[in-house]
């Protein structure tokens, strides 16, 4: 008769074999699973360097390319612009790309004739009323409102008339007086609503070069960047326009203008203007506007003809 003591017995046995199966079996696979796993971390190790290679090779590439860029800039750009006027106006998320963009105009001859920055404040929805009352009481008489929009969107009547004040005025109109010019640029400074670099417009520009930057995100992004796009279109009405800066999302003015096929018509666009490549096409591009008159559209995104405008036949 098989009593207690004997299932006692029986199943230490069992678990006993199991012990000894496990520690044999984990003996026998250890050295290849070990083996494998060492395999496996070193060749993650050695893509890991060669990845961290690539990515340093291609950034010296791209700064070796920005060098070309820069240092071709005399050669490609030389007397391009000599004696040609240019306006520079920065919106506010522009600002960091400006002053390339300036060196590279300087570099082919252009004078500059101001820069203005378009503060925060002129592209606020919330500024409109005050915005069409500073526009009035700015006004002067060779910058009159006459003719420009007069509804109750204040950036765009403020645009429009900062575009008749800017830039040329074809003949036989009356040209803009420098005390007139001088007392609307005060009014919009002492408002708030722009800034002068170095505290000076000196007259009226063949051309204005708009910096931009990428699209607004805070609450009200949809109108501010609406009303950076109201600017460029108002300054095109007056005259030469191109926009210059770097490519963003929804929202972005050059894609705006892209998207417009009349504003695609008549302004040029640069998308890669936070590059040397793209500054340079930039002052390219000013060139074609004025000795051409013809609107291009530059750089690597959407919406791009190519990378730089082609030699005239």
């Amino acid at each position: 008769m098989i009593n207690f003591r004997y299932h006692v017995v029986s199943l230490t046995a069992v678990f006993l074999a199991l012990a000894i199966g496990l520690v044999v079996g984990t003996a026998a696979l250890n050295g290849p699973v070990a083996d494998s796993l060492s395999d496996n971390v070193n060749a993650l190790r050695k893509d890991n360097r060669q990845l961290r290679e690539t990515v340093s090779s291609l950034q010296e590439e791209a700064n070796r390319e920005e060098e070309f860029a820069t240092e071709a800039a005399p050669i490609m750009l030389a007397g391009k612009l000599t004696g040609r006027r240019i306006a520079v106006v920065t919106t506010p998320s522009g600002d960091d790309l400006v002053d390339g963009v300036v060196e590279m105009l300087t570099v082919a001859g252009a004078t500059i004739t101001g820069r203005i920055d378009v503060e925060d404040k002129f592209i606020n929805p919330d500024n409109s009323p005050e915005l069409l009352d500073l526009a009035d009481r700015a006004s002067q008489p060779t910058i009159p409102l006459t003719g420009l929009p007069a509804n109750s969107v204040g950036v765009e009547t403020a645009s429009a008339l900062l575009g008749t004040a800017l830039l040329d005025r074809p003949a036989p109109a009356p040209q803009v007086a420098p005390n007139d010019l001088k007392a609307l640029i005060t009014a919009y400074t002492s408002a708030g609503y722009i800034s002068v670099r170095d505290d000076t417009v000196t007259g009226p520009a063949e051309a204005v070069v708009v910096v931009a930057g990428q699209p607004h995100t805070d609450k009200d992004s949809a109108q501010k960047d609406e009303a950076v796009v109201t600017i460029v279109s108002q300054l095109d009405k007056a005259g030469a326009v191109i926009v210059a800066g770097s490519w963003g999302g929804n929202g972005n003015v050059i894609g705006a203008v892209r998207g417009d096929p009349a504003l695609a018509k008549s302004i040029s666009t640069v998308d890669n203007g936070n590059t040397a490549q793209g500054r340079l096409v930039t002052t390219l591009a000013v060139a074609e506007q004025l000795v051409d008159a013809k609107a291009g559209h530059y750089g690597l995104n959407a919406g791009a003809s190519s990378l730089l405008p082609k030699p005239k036949k």
